[in-house]
């Protein structure tokens, strides 16, 4: 099967992959882009998951201010000097930074809440639901989705990403450690608006 030299260097391009790799998921995908691309992204994501025990400990802070009225500082790491060097990296890392601007989370992952937070929400949510003329079991789901809706719109984690909401950020910060080839983690993030409080 003659395969697209075209589509075997987008293909290493957009993946990270070697030629050898590109030009083989071609073949397996019968020449079909798209369904080759998926299958890298599939195994890359996979590998993703096995790099994140690595212990990352190089990075960068990243400094990014949006229009003199908000201020963030992220601390990204990842393995070595010479992955934090890549311009890939530093865009994750300004990507991240631009991410904390526009969306705000209070926290990176929904294991840095204090059980005093969430029960103080979880009582919120309680007391909005008291009320309401509903049997128990539909207001456990209710309270339950409205958790899940509390996590999604605090933790860093679990928001779409601002440049394409269908991906988490967990999900781009997996497509990057695909990519990269090595453990990359959100360490610390802040946040500071001019007048907030």
């Amino acid at each position: 099967m003659d395969i697209n030299i075209d589509d075997v260097k987008k293909l290493k391009t957009l993946t990270g992959v070697g030629i050898t790799d590109a030009k083989k998921a071609l073949v397996e995908a019968n020449g079909d882009f798209d369904k080759a691309l998926e299958a890298m992204r599939i195994k890359g994501l996979a590998k993703a998951d096995k790099k994140s025990a690595r212990e990352a400990k190089a990075g960068v802070v990243h400094a990014y201010v949006h229009d003199g009225r908000i201020g963030v500082l992220v601390e990204v790491n990842c393995e070595t000097d010479f992955v934090a060097r890549t311009e890939d990296f530093t865009n994750f890392a300004h990507d991240i930074a631009l991410h904390v601007a526009a969306s705000a989370p209070s926290f990176i992952k929904r294991e840095d809440i204090s059980e005093d937070a969430l029960d103080n929400e979880k009582r919120l949510i309680e007391e909005e639901l008291k009320n309401q003329d509903k049997n128990p079991e539909m207001i456990q789901n209710i309270m339950k989705g409205k958790v899940e809706k509390f996590y999604q719109e605090n933790c860093l984690m679990e928001q779409g990403f601002i440049k394409d909401p269908d991906t988490s950020i967990e999900q781009y910060t997996k497509e990057i450690i695909a990519k990269l080839g090595e453990n990359i983690v959100i360490r610390q993030i802040s946040r500071v608006e001019l007048g907030g409080v």
